[in-house]
């Protein structure tokens, strides 16, 4: 597979499910000592992959959890945010200057806080209460965020498959290395067709509405600066298909949640208008060892993989690095 490190990935996707007993042992104490809320604070594609556990917990628990943009919430500020608030950070380099700010404000305000990352030594890892570390560079934080509020919705009576899931997610690593083996010639195809396509029209919904945000901006803007549309399902019909024409490039990102018939609807209008309409569909991956009441749980993970090969493809047909920037940690803002 093109720019694929086969042991690379298996270690750090391992690395990151070995938290288990460090992060159910971090939840047990939390519950027992007791907390009024949970904020998940992110910047950037941290703060969008975010969303599917706030979708959680709105879907099946009564604890307040919001997602939160660092930068905004120092500035604005939360009425809720104090002693007995729980705050979660994810960074992949551990150095992201938004979410390092915002730790400072959160705990100056009594919150506990609490950082995922790849490095022991970086100023997140430093600065928050209780740092988790998987190995260096390891990307998503979707295992980790499943298991941090599997574990909690099930200590609270919310979740009874918890169990069972983070057994299944013991075996993640290899699975999702047959998704990516499985998505290389879907994405290679993907790449040749679009390689001089600049516009692209994204729509996803529920718990793959944020990846869908991230894969608009933190990939095709920033990564190959290509100019994006991105859209929730749900929103869709409210203006955005007013955008689509018969040459629009329409990406739709598809799971297996309740919110699926809301994307079917989006495929079914798309696909009478624009003749370059692409699914990534997660039903079309088999996850062998995963139960099927935990396929739709684990959708953005699978479509990070799935998305991650795209990426690749893109990179080499448009002779564009996914490491270049023109502003972004390049110039002063």
């Amino acid at each position: 597979m093109l720019g694929f490190n086969e042991p690379e990935f298996l270690s750090q996707t391992a690395s990151a499910v070995a938290l288990r007993p460090q992060i159910e042992e971090l939840v047990d104490r939390l519950v027992d000592q007791g907390f009024d809320n949970l904020f998940l604070v992110g910047a950037g594609g941290t703060y969008a992959q975010m969303w599917p556990y706030e979708h959680l917990a709105r879907r099946a628990s009564s604890l307040p959890v919001r997602s939160a943009i660092a930068a905004e919430l120092i500035v604005s500020g939360d009425v809720t945010l104090g002693e007995r608030s729980v705050v979660i950070f994810t960074s992949v380099s551990g150095t992201t200057d938004d979410s390092i700010r915002a730790i400072e404000y959160c705990k100056a305000r009594g919150a506990y806080t609490v950082g995922f990352t790849g490095y022991a030594d970086s100023p997140i890892a430093k600065s928050v209460d209780v740092a988790l570390i998987s190995e260096p560079k390891t990307w998503p934080f979707d295992m980790q965020m499943l298991l941090f509020m599997g574990r909690l919705l099930a200590r609270r009576g919310e979740f009874d498959g918890y169990d069972k899931l983070a057994d299944e997610l013991a075996g993640i690593p290899g699975v999702l290395v047959e998704v990516a083996k499985q998505a290389e010639p879907v994405a290679a195809a993907f790449a040749e067709a679009h390689k001089d396509s600049d516009y692209h029209f994204l729509v996803g919904g529920g718990n793959l509405w944020g990846f869908t945000y991230l894969y608009s901006m933190c990939i095709l803007e920033e990564m190959q600066w290509l100019r994006t549309t991105r859209v929730h399902s749900a929103e869709f019909f409210h203006g955005s298909l007013e955008l689509i024409e018969k040459d629009t490039s329409v990406i739709i990102f598809q799971g297996e949640d309740e919110t699926r018939p809301l994307t079917d609807r989006v495929e079914a209008f798309a696909k009478r208008v624009s003749e370059d309409v692409t699914v990534f569909d997660t039903r079309d991956y088999p996850l062998e060892g995963i139960s099927p009441e935990f396929r739709g749980l684990l959708a953005p993970l699978v479509l990070d993989t799935v998305l991650s090969r795209v990426s690749k493809h893109l990179e080499r047909v448009r002779d564009h690095s996914l490491d270049l920037r023109r502003y972004y940690r390049v110039m002063e803002y």
